[in-house]
């Protein structure tokens, strides 16, 4: 992972990851887009499993579970908008 822009308000995040690796379920308090900029993932959020491609996003909204897994290596920049 690769901190782009940390503020108070959000963060901006560059995240790589190898074939196969991956995030377990969990939740942020944040609503978060992520958007893919190399190759495939598969994005599950709140049960819902979504292969995206390079281009493709999906927004996470705060508190809902979601967990991914590289379907091939790619990589991803995470946006993480916090609220007060």
């Amino acid at each position: 992972m690769c901190n782009i822009l940390k503020k108070e308000t959000g963060n901006i995040s560059l995240f790589a990851f190898d074939k196969d690796e991956g995030l377990s379920e969990h939740t942020v308090p944040f609503d978060a887009l992520s958007f893919i900029v190399d190759r495939k993932a598969d994005i599950k959020t709140d049960g819902i499993c979504n292969t995206l491609e390079v281009g493709k996003n999906i927004i996470m909204p705060a508190n809902v579970p979601y967990a991914l897994i590289a379907v091939e290596k790619f990589k991803r920049v995470l946006t993480m908008l916090k609220s007060k």
